[in-house]
């Protein structure tokens, strides 16, 4: 690897593993850019990665990346994929030769690229620079500032401090875990003043102590928006699940003042899952984490306000306004309402569970406990596609995983394409026809009883983590006695509410509702929340766009 020696100024790094073409790169980039920028040339992509961990050390801010497509070992979409991890805001660029274009157009999708430049690059001045330029003014308008990291102490076995710590990585906000039995986790909290009887302690980037803090106070210290800037929108979208991601982008690209309000973290259940690999355009599967962020900037792109950490508790009509009241008693007014309130998982009722609920026990993925699972036995309760994307995730550390289902087999809820993996995968079994009875453990999880539906037979199995998918129970009882609901609290729309031809009580248009429009007009729903809906990401996205074009529809004949 050759650099530029003045260390204060931002890098250009690219990787070839052919010398002659590594050096040619690096000669065109230093020729143009030399003077503000350190040019940083490497060989392989390990060695490539190895110069971005200590050019990361040492503080220093990487623009562009440039990686040749064939280099052995690690190719230049593999090398890219890793430095994303270690410097996010870069940009990307593929070098590729013409019959690899498919492979550069793929890496789009993969790892979010920028460009790719076909060899050769020459002249340099229409092929290489233009690009380059591009790209370096599209870094420096970004915010790419190093963003400081959040330091949480908490227990280990600490619901609370769980919560905490799903909490931040969900809203991906930086932070570093410690012990409070540790050393650091002790003078942490020897600074803070406390003796570590009230956990968790968050300190944010700016050094404010924050003892057993709530979502919302925490988010209002670490940058996340929790107070609206207006008090009247074109459109409020109450969820931030892949529905309410939807909504808020089309919204928002199509004109209409909107805002989302989101009560914990945007992404919903698609926003927890470890890897979706049947949605549209992404060939390679996608974390529900890197498909959040990326919907989230760009509702943000176009405009949209994201509210965090904000439970809504009521809808009001007014004329036509429809106002959203919160919890701690403040409004907002709007003409249009979109619920993507989306649904939670069902909470089992089985002894022992709700005292070990934070403790070895999770409802949901909560992949920021994936890690402490290395060498652990793990069950899974739960058939659907959640579940196993969980378990083949989980299976990568774990000593073991079980998926305990009470039905017959996973055909009934779950993707063929997701059975197969997890009949391949060595270090997971199924269990069908399986109920959990109990639960025991002295602080943590430490043992299940489980149950044969059939036979009645118990027994008791060691087990230190249990993750549950059970059912789908609608985020929507503050709507009572507003916005019709069945009888298991799912949101009825459009020609649902119709089946006899009469429109639903206390409609007065002269027109019936729109295909996803309530029993109040103005109000819609979309997503999981609604009765009878598919309960995919892509079903979900597409009802979001689909109820923005029906509020069009309304506000041009209201």
């Amino acid at each position: 690897m050759t650099q530029a020696a003045s260390p204060a100024r931002t890098v250009i790094l690219t990787v070839d593993d052919d010398p002659g073409v590594s050096r040619a790169v690096a000669r065109d980039l230093r020729r143009r850019y030399g003077e503000g920028h350190r040019i940083v040339r490497a060989e392989s992509g390990d060695a490539a990665l190895e110069a971005l961990r200590e050019l990361k050390l040492r503080g220093d801010q990487v623009a562009v990346i440039l990686a040749d497509y064939r280099m052995p070992q690690m190719n230049g979409i593999e090398f890219l994929e890793q430095a994303l991890d270690v410097y996010p805001g870069a940009r990307r660029v593929l070098l590729t030769a013409y019959a690899d274009t498919n492979a550069a157009i793929d890496a789009i999708n993969v790892i979010d690229l920028d460009h790719y430049l076909l060899k050769p690059w020459d002249p340099p001045e229409e092929k290489l620079y233009p690009v380059v330029d591009d790209l370096l003014d599209a870094w420096r308008a970004s915010d790419y500032r190093p963003v400081g990291a959040c330091k949480v102490v908490g227990h280990r076995w600490s619901a609370r401090s769980s919560g905490v710590r799903e909490f931040l990585a969900r809203n991906q906000v930086p932070y570093r875990w410690y012990s409070s039995d540790t050393q650091e986790g002790q003078r942490l909290l020897a600074a803070a003043g406390q003796d570590g009887q009230r956990l968790p302690l968050v300190v944010t980037p700016d050094g404010t102590p924050l003892v057993e803090p709530e979502d919302h106070e925490i988010a209002a210290h670490v940058g996340l928006a929790t107070t609206p800037t207006s008090e009247f929108y074109d459109l409020v979208v109450i969820g931030g699940g892949p529905a309410g991601l939807g909504a808020a982008v089309y919204g928002a690209s199509e004109g209409l003042r909107t805002v989302l309000v989101e009560r914990s973290a945007t992404g919903g259940q698609a926003g927890q899952s470890s890897r979706i690999e049947n949605y549209l355009g992404f060939p390679d599967g996608v974390s529900g984490g890197q498909l959040t962020d990326r919907a989230r900037r760009q509702a943000a792109k176009f405009g949209a306000e994201i509210l965090t950490a904000r439970e809504v508790t009521g809808l009001e009509v007014t004329g036509a306004s429809r106002t959203i009241r919160f919890s701690d008693g403040s409004a907002i007014s709007a003409h249009a309402v979109i619920l993507a309130t989306g649904v939670s998982y069902r909470q089992l009722q089985a002894p022992g569970l709700a005292e070990l609920t934070g403790c070895g026990v999770f409802y949901g993925s909560a992949l920021t406990e994936a890690a402490a699972c290395q060498g652990h036995d793990v069950y899974i309760v739960g058939g659907a596609n959640s579940a196993g994307q969980a378990a083949m995730y989980l299976a990568r550390g774990a000593k073991s995983v079980t998926i305990l289902v009470r039905g017959s087999s996973l055909s009934a809820s779950m993707s063929h394409y997701l059975i197969e993996q997890i009949g391949e995968a060595s270090n997971i079994s199924v269990r069908t026809g399986t109920v959990v009875e109990s639960a025991h453990g002295d602080g943590h999880l430490e043992q299940l009883t489980l149950r044969d539906v059939e036979s009645g037979h118990t027994e008791l199995v060691d087990a230190q983590w249990m993750f549950l998918f059970i059912g789908a129970a609608p985020l929507t009882d503050w709507l009572e006695g507003t916005v019709l609901r069945d009888g298991r609290g799912f949101i009825v729309a459009g020609p649902d509410m119709t089946a006899d031809g009469q429109p639903p009580r206390g409609w007065e248009l002269d027109r019936p509702p729109y295909h996803l429009e309530t029993n109040v007009p103005g109000v819609f729903v979309a997503g999981d929340a609604r009765a009878e809906s598919a309960k995919r990401v892509a079903s979900a996205v597409g009802e979001g766009a689909m109820a923005v074009m029906l509020v069009h529809r309304y506000l041009e004949q209201s």
